[in-house]
């Protein structure tokens, strides 16, 4: 029976949440008509109209004399009007005079961006997250020609070992980086592999012979080989709500900072297997300090202090178990260890 009521008040809970998360709220301040400004993005255009910005699909009217109606481009005219009681957004262009029915078309990289790219665009790539097997097993550097004792591009590498079965011609050499780990739990949930070099099959073998084409770094002795697979890199974030549940932390921060802010880029404990997906967009809270009672002052009288909604971050990157994301709107000070949790 207990365990019924327990439910029945999860369920509940759960409606209530859908439904909160379901409200379409304009920003007070919202304007009427807006024209899109390059260097605007789709994140910031709906912060001027919608309390909360992952919302902009269901307020975003696609028109149809645009080729591509999610795109929107600087120029459009942003034009806030409402269809039964329920607002909606429509784009013009103010320049245009139609003298016959036609479609505006215009290349997709002259739209704005949803997120600033260029504050995502060296996570996009790198680093790669694998876990413990994937490098311990991985093929490794064990000399350089010529009596070399660190590589550089046009330099020969000897690696163990590269063999035909595998089909692969292409590696990349990476080095071990940070370990990201549970906070609570102390479980290791990846291992950073960092990028340094591209290099070219010269000859299958044990060891086999590869030309190092491009460095970052310098590369030593040890240094795993992995393959090189190409993959579609989005460069488009629709912001959305999680469709599942999720309750997690920030363990990390680019540049390992005390404190961060507005398009800060950070990792979060949870990732695809959790139902983390990109464009999701999940609100910050600073956690609860634990202070001592100072008037009460017996022994285990620590008070929790209640945590506080901090900012919003939206996730542009996944993997099994953690993903990244950036900082998009910052009201307090935020810190590692800090919650993040569906909105």
């Amino acid at each position: 029976m207990a365990f019924r009521i327990f439910t029945g008040i999860i369920f509940s809970f759960f409606i209530v949440m859908t439904t909160w998360a379901d409200e379409l709220e304009l920003n007070p301040d919202h304007p009427q008509e807006y024209i899109v400004v390059k260097g605007d993005t789709l994140w910031g255009i709906s912060a001027r109209f919608l309390k909360n910005p992952w919302q902009w699909p269901r307020i975003w009217k696609g028109n149809k004399q645009i080729h591509n109606p999610n795109l929107i481009f600087p120029g459009d005219l942003l034009r806030l009007y409402y269809v039964d009681g329920r607002p909606q957004i429509s784009a013009h262009s103010p320049n245009h005079v139609r003298l016959s029915p036609q479609i505006r078309s215009r290349p997709a990289s002259e739209a704005i961006q949803t997120i600033p790219l260029d504050k995502i665009k060296p996570y996009l790539i790198w680093p790669l997250l694998v876990s413990q097997g994937e490098l311990a097993n991985a093929p490794y550097i064990v000399s350089f020609a010529d009596e070399h004792l660190i590589g550089g591009a046009g330099t020969r590498i000897y690696v163990r070992s590269i063999t035909k079965e595998g089909g692969v011609s292409s590696f990349l050499v990476v080095r071990p980086g940070e370990t990201f780990v549970d906070p609570e739990t102390g479980e290791v949930l990846a291992y950073e592999a960092l990028f340094v070099a591209n290099t070219r099959l010269q000859r299958y073998g044990d060891p086999a012979t590869l030309l190092l084409t491009r460095t970052t770094m310098e590369v030593l002795i040890g240094d795993r080989l992995i393959p090189l697979i190409e993959e579609d890199i989005p460069l488009s974030f629709l912001p959305q709500l999680p469709e599942t549940r999720i309750s997690g932390r920030i363990i990390d921060v680019e540049g390992n900072l005390s404190q961060f802010g507005l398009h800060d880029v950070v990792v979060i404990d949870r990732g695809s297997e959790d139902g983390v997906k990109e464009g999701q967009v999940l609100i910050i809270y600073q956690a609860g300090e634990v202070v001592r009672d100072e008037i009460t002052r017996r022994v285990g009288a620590n008070v929790k202090l209640p945590d506080e909604q901090a900012g919003l971050l939206m996730v542009f990157r996944t993997f099994e178990r953690v993903s990244y994301a950036i900082i998009m709107r910052a009201e307090e000070a935020m810190h590692t260890l800090d919650i993040v949790i569906s909105p």
